[in-house]
């Protein structure tokens, strides 16, 4: 079986039943099952997650981009600060970066600006290891995971022609 063809689908859209991936692949059912358990096992599947419009459900959030830059461990490089960064609830995301004025980009979501603000300064800022950040927040998303976010309809409004 293609499994790079599986986990494609898998990713596209992970609500598809093993009847709907085995007819879009050509393999028996069981086989799915039995491949989707095996990548489940090794961890090449971590989870399966929906994307969700928050703006459309009016719920208060805020997400930020954080740029970090650290000095990295003798014998662990960037990984034991990574560890440490990624292990707090609120680190939806962390990528170790190749070239730049940063090395580490850290994706976070707060219910308020200074809700993010303090974890930046209190708990990010102070780990041994992180010489800086530097904080952008995210104002509008467009497109995430090959979604795009369609603009919501426009409130119905009154007009009075003269």
């Amino acid at each position: 079986m293609e499994k790079e063809k599986l986990l494609e689908l898998l990713e596209q859209d992970c609500t598809m039943t093993p009847a709907q991936l085995a007819a879009a692949i050509g393999v028996p059912e069981g086989e799915v099952r039995d491949t989707v358990k095996e990548l489940e096992n090794d961890h090449t599947v971590l989870g399966y997650q929906a994307i969700i419009d928050w703006d459309r459900v009016r719920k208060e959030t805020v997400t930020a981009l954080i740029e970090v830059k650290v000095t990295p461990q003798s014998i662990d490089g960037f990984d034991r600060i990574a560890q440490r960064i990624y292990q707090y609830d609120e680190v939806e995301s962390m990528y170790l970066m190749s070239s730049g004025s940063f090395d580490l980009t850290v994706i976070i979501s707060g219910r308020t600006l200074r809700e993010v603000a303090q974890f930046v300064g209190e708990r990010l800022a102070t780990i041994q290891g992180v010489t800086s950040t530097a904080t952008h927040f995210i104002l509008k998303k467009y497109k995430e995971k090959h979604l795009v976010f369609r603009p919501q309809e426009p409130e119905e409004r009154e007009y009075i022609f003269v």
